[in-house]
């Protein structure tokens, strides 16, 4: 069959990862708003040998309602007839016959080095296929080259070229999860427990896990432990952190650990030398698929999306002898890299682990993962470590400051620990700056934040409060009393303008020259300095957890929803959970509403109820218009719709900052918080001049910037930074969430 029309095949290979719908959705809807035909290879390359059915064209609708669903819609499967030459052959017939030529794969590493042998032996393929009589000359000229974009989709994260895959931030929600659940019942018998999780040769589940639940071991392929008596080691550690208080103990185990001889290390093997050496019962938890399984997170859910986004332009702009690309993600930005460079470095790494080359292997995963499992090993100590005698101890203040953002707990704990370590005095001040103004501290010591990292909202508690000037006297005389040597606040605005209050007021009280470094922690992430804020990811998961309930009400009595969130004059959460949970329309003070705009969007949703649309679903920001309310939004659409669809508003309201922290959170935190540890260490040490400063991530890194500059990188009027990165997201959001264009352009 013969088309002048652009077509793209999408397929999902290997084993599924959540998040894996999401990028179809994507591909699909990006196709078809610029003109071009979806076909959707099911069950992989299987599919893609059997042919017939098994290549069937995907429509706007096909991928609508799909977004929240864990696995892959089009299936997945092992194929080994697409591993020898003749299956390669009935492949590309089944697909030339279709008129595809231009592949968008979501796969793993096996996967994507498949699809790239496929494309060096395509010309071969066509020739072979022509001579023996199975295409025409007509579909050979036209399908010259086969273009392909791959996606990784994995929870391993094993992949190298992007700093996260399709899947891993939901695995780990699952692992957290469950060690959450475990080590409930382990406290209740002071017992230990050993959660073996997935991840072949790549530690990242294992090691973000044990940072984001506060385990007291993890054994990951990178960096087996040390020494033959390193089972003797760990039991001795796990046993003086009972004596400390502890009434669990978890090691969390990488499927692929191995110890320096490169014997495995099984959950039966440590289940035996546990139970020898700590004289107790231990039990295994084997996570297995579940890791697989369930909703994606948010992060998966607008990953993919954006991800398969740009592999649909890429796919459609290239040309003859274009390089086989993969499309990722590095420091908070989507790159494009060629596919075999990044399986090359990949395969690198796994053979560093088969030669016990744990060095180079680390090197391989890079600085972020080094530096996460050296924090890790500070955090898992039972006691800190014994300094030396010449050592001056420094005495730190940690408060939290503004709204409760889930996350806080985690940078306390990690702050506190890694400045004890250090044998540094931890001070945390209660209720935020209300206790500093009163004096309400408490001494934090080794085991005062055990099991903190865990919990929802601010154990030390936090306030909104700018001291008037008056006040300023007493919070000066606290610090003088404690004789602090700095400040560490992890909070919001509130924080921000509390610590630029005092750096306005060194000459009036010099008791406010000395070290503050601020930590973001705002679910509306709406700071300056920073493109992620501490509790935002949390909120996203809860935003799109409750969307999603109020999804599946809607649907089965033809009701459209207003969904209003927080973040008062600030999108981030507008337009991040409106790309997670698919909304048709989101409206954010940033971008503006219009009574035009507000009209085109009550029509287009008519005319999609009246081709038998059963659920809509519109997301707003707080403030995003002092007049165009959600109650107003509301209105309009009743009164437009008539009998065709009701319509109700839902103030999501303060569950967006409850409940525990995401994993993302929890280990967000605990990095921001090592870096301001050595930040305020170093200040303190040099004695700068320049001392008082706001930490945030920029472009994958860690930069500091002076507190006493931060009104001006803010929009005054609006309380939000006058650079927000994520706007430039919003088209993406649009093009996905607009209506059918077929059914637009008939209209």
């Amino acid at each position: 069959m013969m088309t002048t029309t652009t077509r793209i095949g999408v397929m999902t290979s290997g084993g599924d990862a959540q998040g894996m719908n999401a990028a179809v959705r994507a591909v699909t809807r990006t196709a078809l708003a610029h003109g071009a035909e979806v076909y959707a290879i099911r069950d992989g390359y299987s599919g893609m040998v059997a042919g017939g059915d098994q290549i069937s064209p995907l429509n706007w609708d096909d991928v609508g309602g799909i977004i929240h669903r864990g696995g892959t819609i089009i299936g997945t499967a092992r194929c080994m007839e697409f591993r020898e030459r003749s299956g390669r052959l009935i492949a590309a017939r089944n697909l030339i016959r279709k008129g595809i030529s231009r592949l968008v794969i979501i796969g793993g590493d096996g996967s994507l080095t498949g699809a790239n042998m496929f494309k060096s032996e395509w010309s071969s393929l066509v020739a072979e296929l022509l001579e023996t009589g199975q295409i025409s000359a007509e579909q050979a000229d036209e399908n010259p080259d086969l273009h392909i974009v791959g996606l990784v989709g994995s929870i391993d994260n094993d992949m190298c070229g992007t700093d996260i895959t399709i899947g891993a931030d939901t695995a780990l929600h699952r692992i957290t999860e469950a060690v959450d659940a475990i080590s409930s019942t382990a406290a209740s018998h002071q017992r230990a427990f050993i959660v073996e999780v997935m991840g072949r040769n790549c530690g990242y589940l294992a090691l973000m896990a044990g940072i984001a639940t506060g385990a007291d071991w993890v054994l990951i392929p990178e960096n087996p432990p040390n020494g033959d008596n390193w089972e003797d080691r760990m039991c001795n550690i796990m046993l003086e952190g009972r004596k400390e208080g502890r009434r669990d103990s978890i090691v969390i185990l990488s499927e692929g650990a191995i110890d320096r001889q490169g014997r495995e290390i099984t959950a039966t093997r440590l289940q035996k030398a546990i139970e020898e050496r700590m004289q107790e019962e231990v039990r295994i938890t084997i996570l297995g698929h579940v890791q697989r399984g369930g909703t994606p997170s948010a992060f998966d859910r607008n990953l993919s999306s954006l991800l398969g986004w740009s592999a649909t332009n890429h796919i459609l702009e290239s040309q003859p002898g274009d390089e086989t690309m993969m499309i990722g993600i590095e420091n908070n930005r989507l790159v494009n890299k060629p596919l075999m460079q990044c399986v090359h470095e990949t395969h690198q790494c796994n053979n560093a682990i088969r030669d016990q080359e744990f060095k180079e292997a680390l090197n391989i995963r890079g600085e972020n993962f080094k530096r996460n499992f050296r924090i890790l090993r500070t955090l898992v100590r039972a006691r800190p470590h014994e300094v030396g005698k010449n050592h001056q101890p420094r005495k730190i203040a940690i408060l939290n400051c503004g709204g409760p953002a889930p996350g806080m707990n985690a940078g306390t704990r990690a702050a506190a620990r890694l400045l004890i370590d250090q044998g540094h005095e931890v001070v945390g001040v209660k209720r935020g700056i209300k206790g500093l103004i009163n004096d309400w501290t408490m001494p934090l010591d080794w085991m005062s934040c055990n099991g903190w990292a865990p919990i929802g909202g601010s154990v030390l508690g936090t306030s909104r409060r700018q001291p008037p000037r008056p006040e300023l006297y007493s919070i000066a005389q606290t610090i003088d009393r404690h004789q602090f040597d700095g400040i560490l606040i992890i909070g919001g605005i509130a924080g921000y303008k509390v610590a630029h209050q005092l750096n306005a007021n060194r000459d009036n009280f010099p008791a406010f020259n000395i070290p503050i470094v601020c930590i973001p922690a705002t679910i509306d992430n709406d700071l300056p300095g920073t493109e992620l804020s501490i509790g935002a990811d949390t909120a996203l998961n809860n935003i799109m957890h409750a969307v999603d309930k109020i999804k599946q009400s809607a649907v089965a009595s033809n009701r459209a929803f207003v969904v209003e969130v927080m973040g008062r004059r600030c999108g981030y959460l507008a337009l991040l959970s409106g790309l997670a949970t698919g909304a048709e329309r989101i409206y954010t003070h940033e971008q503006g509403v219009t009574l035009a705009e507000l009209n085109r969007d009550v029509q287009e949703l008519i005319a999609a109820f009246e081709r038998g649309k059963r659920l809509g679903l519109l997301v707003k920001s707080e403030d995003a218009h002092h007049i165009y309310t959600a109650d107003f939004m509301r209105r309009v659409l009743q009164a437009e719709s008539g009998d065709l669809f009701s319509v109700r508003t839902n103030v999501l309201g303060h569950l967006q900052q409850g409940g525990d922290p995401s994993p993302f959170d929890r280990t967000f935190a605990t990095r921001l918080a090592a870096e301001s540890v050595d930040k305020i260490l170093e200040l303190i040490e040099t004695k700068a001049d320049d001392n008082q400063l706001y930490i945030g991530l920029q472009r994958g890194d860690f930069k500091f910037s002076l507190i006493e500059d931060f009104q001006r990188v803010m929009d005054q009027q609006n309380a939000r930074p006058k650079d927000q990165w994520w706007l430039a997201l919003a088209p993406v959001v649009e093009a996905l969430s607009k209506a059918d264009p077929s059914i637009v352009d008939q209209n």
